[in-house]
Formats: C-alpha cells, structure tokens, sequence
C-alpha cells in the first residue's frame, strides 16, 4: 500500500513540477534536478518489489525466496534507521540533502513538522510491521515444508515420489538364503 501510494504521489509531483516549469522533470531543466521525485519514486517502485517478493515468498514458501525477502526487509529496515538517526542526532541534518528545485522536500518537511505527532505514529507503526514481516518470514522459513528434509534415498517416502507410487511390483528371480539340496538315497 505505501510503496503505491509512493508511487500516486510522485507522479502528482511529476505533474506539477511539469505545470511549474512547462517540461517534465526527466528533462534537463536550469534550475536543477528533482530528486526528491527521483527518490520517491524509486522508493516507491522498491518497496512494491520488495513486497511482491513476499508474496511470492509466502505463497511457495520456497527457501531462495524467503532468505532473499528477508535479506531486503533488513536493509531497508538499516536504510530507515540510518536515516532516522541521522535527522534525529544531526541538527544539521537538512544540509546532508542537495537544494531541491521543485521545492517538494521543504513541503514535506512542513507538513511534518505541523503533525509531528502523527507521523511519528506513522513512521513506528511502519518500522512495526516491517520488523513482524521480518519474523515471520523467519517463522514461516522455520516451518516450511521442508522443515523435516532428509535426504537419504533408502527411506524414501513414495508420497515425495509420486511416479514411483504406481509402479509395477516384480519380486526377485532369484532366491536369497542357503543353497537347497535334494534328498540322498
């Protein structure tokens, strides 16, 4: 949902820096670069990668998957707190960020600071569910279908083999045991 509504919103960017300037943001433009709608927009395209990846991870349950889910989960959980602590420890933090033209950071940062209380609520309950993503992915590792995996072939169970399952049964021409001989006269 917020990698979409990411997404919603940067295209709104798109469309009024292009009633701002008369060009697109994609164009090279005098008065610089847009990159805070670059970044949103990539954001936006991440996470909706990023959960697609899950949903793939969670409906085949399949190891691969699962480990690179939870390998992105947790970048982007260091990226989010990397940024938070430097906002929140740096008094200087806006110097970090280039000069943005289309003059959409410093509206963000606005807003922000007007409802400081519910983005914080926000920004918690995101970082939240990221993190329970994050365990149950490990959970659903944990318990998956191939939690109880052996691979020795002898104990071979004929549900895992399910051509093998109607097979023909052909005994041995052949007898195993002691040699038998006929009675002597």
């Amino acid at each position: 949902m917020a990698g979409i509504a990411m997404i919603l919103y940067s295209v709104w960017l798109i469309r009024v820096w292009q009633r701002k300037t008369g060009d697109l943001p994609f164009d090279a433009h005098a008065d610089g670069v847009p990159w805070f709608i670059y970044t949103f927009l990539g954001l936006g395209v991440i996470l909706i990668v990023i959960t697609c990846l899950g949903h793939v991870a969670a409906d085949t349950a399949h190891g691969c998957c699962l480990y690179l889910y939870m390998f992105f989960i947790f970048v982007l959980l260091m990226v989010e707190a990397g940024v938070t602590a430097d906002v929140f420890l740096n008094r200087e933090w806006e110097k970090d960020f280039p000069e943005d033209p289309s003059g959409s950071f410093n509206q963000l940062k606005e807003f922000i600071r007007k409802n400081f209380e519910i983005c914080k609520w926000v920004g918690v309950s995101v970082v939240s569910i990221q993190g329970l993503s994050l365990v149950l992915a490990v959970v659903l590792k944990a318990l998956g279908p191939h939690q109880n995996y052996d691979s020795d072939d002898e104990l071979a169970d004929p549900e895992r083999a399910p051509l093998m399952k109607n097979a023909p049964y052909h005994p041995p021409s052949y007898v195993v045991g002691d040699p038998v001989y006929g009675p002597k006269n």
